[in-house]
């Protein structure tokens, strides 16, 4: 069997994206069940040196937008970083799916291979199209979604594996 760089990308990107709107209304609801100010959740990191919970969501985003639109040549959408609150951050997830959801497999064709080069800084890295899906952006991709997964479970939001993962 043979996977293309949209099934890779766009049908797990989008999947993943879902859920983590969900656990969204889940975080929202559980702060107004207990009389939480949102803000807690919000601002919450898990370790001093890690961003907290608003910038994990949005840096999710962020890797989930720039990988498709790296992988298929695409300018990338643009976000002002300025979600203060659960309905911004559902706001930006939902544009983010929107985004990925314009893609076709046609946009996808050669992605495994086109060359692209990522600055940080002075750091300047190359890589093939192959190799930045599977070594860079997913992994960077599930570890936002997953730390923002735990700040919430860490906070006492009922969720588990289902709400993850998804149904």
């Amino acid at each position: 069997m043979s996977l293309s760089v949209y099934q890779v990308t766009i049908p797990p990107l989008t999947r993943m994206l879902h859920n983590l709107d969900a656990i969204l209304d889940k975080a929202a609801a559980h702060c107004s069940a207990h009389s939480i100010e949102p803000e807690a959740l919000l601002r919450y990191r898990l370790y001093p040196d890690m961003f907290p919970f608003i910038r994990q969501v949005q840096l999710a985003c962020d890797h989930a937008k720039n990988a498709a639109a790296r992988l298929t040549g695409r300018e990338a959408l643009e976000f002002a970083n300025d979600e203060q609150d659960f309905a911004a951050l559902k706001t930006r997830v939902g544009k983010t799916i929107a985004y990925l959801q314009s893609f076709s497999p046609a946009d996808f064709e050669g992605a495994e291979n086109r060359e692209m080069v990522i600055r940080r800084g002075e750091t300047v890295t190359t890589y093939r199209g192959e190799d930045f899906l599977l070594n860079r952006a997913l992994p960077n991709f599930y570890f936002h979604v997953t730390t923002a997964y735990a700040i919430l479970r860490h906070n006492g939001v009922a969720l588990g594996k289902r709400d993850y993962l998804g149904r």
